[in-house]
C-alpha cells in the first residue's frame, strides 16, 4: 500500500454529469439507519460520491448546491462531524446554519426537539441533527417536512460515518467481500460500529469483536447478524485474530457514557495499537479509527502506510457531500 486510495481509476467511470441524473429515490428522503440501505444504494451513493472528489480536486468548490441552506443541529459537542458537514455545503456552493451549543438556544428554555425541527426547517432545506437520546432523529423525521440526517443519535447509529466508513474500506482494500474485520475497544457504546456491522453484512463480512466484557457488542445486534447467517466471534484479545484481519476498527472508549467512572478507568487503557502491534498484522491490512482519539492509537502509528483513519476523514466530506446532494435532489 502506499497510503493513497487503491482504485481511483474508478473515478473516471462514465457517469451522468452532476445534476442530471434520473435517479431520485433518495430525494426528498430521511437519512436515519444504515437498515434504510441495499447493496444498489450503496453502489449508488458511492458512485456520486467519486464525482464529488473529482470535482472538489478539480475546482475545489462549485454551484450544485447554490440557494439551499443546510442546518446543523448538535445537541452534544463535535468537531470532524459537524465540520464535515459544513465543509460539504460549502463545497457544493450551499449555506450553513451552525447550531453547535444548544445549551445556550431555545432548547435551555424547555423547547422539545420537534418543535425546534419544525422552526428550523423553516429557514433550511435539510437538517443534520446529533442528539444524545437513542431515537431522536427518527422522532424528529416524524414532524420534519424537510429531510433529516442523522449525526448520531445516543448509542443508537450513527450511519453517515458507516458509510463513509464503507467507502474508505472499498477505496483502501478495492473491495468490500470476502473481508474479515476486527472491531475493538467500546462495542457496546460506540454507534459506529453497531452501523458498521449492519452495513458489512450486506457483503458477507466475517467480524470479530475484540473489548472488555462490559463493552461488548450489544446482544440484539449480534443476533440480528447471525439471523442473517453472518460470521461472528468475540474475544478479550486482539492477538487471538490479529493475523486474520483485514481491517482494524478502532474505537475509543468513550468516558461520556459511563455512569460509574471506576468502570471507566478500568477499561481506559484496555487496547493500545503500537508500531509493534502493526508489526503483526498482515502487510495489506488497513487501521481505521472514527476519531478522536485519545491514547489506543499510538502517535507514531501515524507513519505507518497502513494507518486509514486521516484519509478516512477525507472519504467523510465526499461521502456527505453525496447525500446532501441525492436528499436536495441534485444527484
Amino acid at each position: 500500500m502506499n497510503g493513497y486510495p487503491f482504485n481511483r481509476r474508478r473515478a473516471t467511470a462514465a457517469h451522468l454529469p452532476l445534476g442530471e441524473r434520473r435517479d431520485a429515490r433518495f430525494y426528498g428522503k430521511h437519512i436515519l439507519s444504515v437498515s434504510q440501505f441495499t447493496r444498489t444504494d450503496l453502489e449508488y451513493i458511492f458512485a456520486v460520491a467519486d464525482e464529488m472528489r473529482i470535482m472538489v480536486e478539480r475546482v475545489g468548490t462549485f454551484d450544485l448546491l447554490k440557494g439551499k441552506i443546510l442546518a446543523n443541529l448538535f445537541y452534544e459537542p463535535s468537531t470532524r462531524t459537524s465540520s464535515s458537514f459544513t465543509a460539504a455545503m460549502e463545497r457544493l456552493g450551499g449555506s450553513v446554519i451552525p447550531i453547535n451549543e444548544v445549551r445556550y438556544s431555545s432548547v435551555a428554555k424547555g423547547e422539545s426537539l420537534p418543535d425546534t425541527v419544525r422552526t428550523l426547517e423553516a429557514y433550511s432545506d435539510v437538517i443534520v441533527l446529533r442528539h444524545p437520546e437513542t431515537g431522536a432523529a427518527a422522532l424528529a423525521a416524524r414532524y420534519a417536512r424537510k429531510p433529516i440526517i442523522n449525526a448520531g443519535d445516543g448509542t443508537g447509529e450513527h450511519p453517515t460515518q458507516a458509510l463513509l466508513d464503507l467507502f474508505t474500506i472499498r477505496e483502501e482494500l478495492g473491495r468490500l467481500e470476502g473481508l474479515t474485520v476486527t472491531m475493538l475497544g467500546d462495542l457496546k457504546y460506540g454507534r459506529t460500529v453497531h452501523s458498521l456491522a449492519r452495513l458489512l453484512a450486506l457483503y458477507g463480512a466475517r467480524i470479530n469483536y475484540v473489548s472488555p466484557e462490559i463493552l461488548r457488542m450489544p446482544r440484539e445486534i449480534v443476533e440480528e447478524l447471525e439471523r442473517q447467517g453472518i460470521p461472528q466471534r468475540e474475544y478479550t484479545m486482539l492477538d487471538d485474530v490479529l493475523a486474520e484481519t483485514d481491517v482494524l476498527y478502532v474505537t475509543r472508549v468513550q468516558k461520556e457514557r459511563f455512569e460509574d467512572l471506576d468502570e471507566y478507568e478500568q477499561v481506559k487503557d484496555a487496547y493500545v495499537i503500537t508500531t509493534e502491534t502493526m508489526k503483526r498484522a498482515k502487510p495489506a491490512m488497513i487501521l481505521m479509527h472514527p476519531l478522536p482519539r485519545v491514547s489506543e492509537i499510538a502517535l507514531d502509528v501515524d507513519l505507518d502506510p497502513r494507518a486509514a483513519y486521516f484519509r478516512q476523514v477525507e472519504y467523510g466530506l465526499y461521502v456527505r457531500m453525496a447525500l446532501l446532494a441525492m436528499v436536495l435532489g441534485k444527484a
